[in-house]
């Protein structure tokens, strides 16, 4: 694996799946489908800027997986993609809905947002 070219990847798709948060469960839905005693208060600066990151650590770890387990196809890639947001996202996202108060849109939505994330991270590392 060339290392300027994993740099590259994670950050593109740092960058794009940062932005596929903020749609999928940004502030329209934040604040038309959640319930505000679940949500501390106060200004939320730094809450967004350290959330900010973990896109990116995201893209890393998927891309990084995929290069050691050897996949370099997109349908496999893919795949894989799907695999992982079935192992981690989806059933966490729904448990914690089961025990948390969330709202079914936000819900939906979150897992919507995982996996045109993990989608995102697989076409990248595609070029990788």
């Amino acid at each position: 694996m060339h290392w300027s070219r994993f740099i590259l990847a994670v950050l593109g798709a740092g960058v794009l799946t940062s932005m596929t948060d903020w749609f999928f469960a940004g502030d329209w839905i934040h604040k038309r489908f959640t319930y505000p005693e679940i949500w501390r208060k106060g200004p939320e600066t730094r809450a967004i800027l350290v959330s900010s990151l973990f896109p990116f650590v995201t893209c890393a770890g998927f891309i990084g997986l995929a290069s050691w387990v050897g996949i370099h196809r997109l349908p496999s890639l893919l795949n894989l993609a799907l695999l992982v947001w079935l192992i981690g996202p989806l059933p966490l996202i729904l448990t914690n809905a089961a025990f948390i108060k969330l709202h079914r849109v936000f819900v939906a939505s979150y897992l919507v947002g995982w996996v045109v994330k993990l989608l995102i991270a697989a076409n990248v590392a595609s070029w990788v």
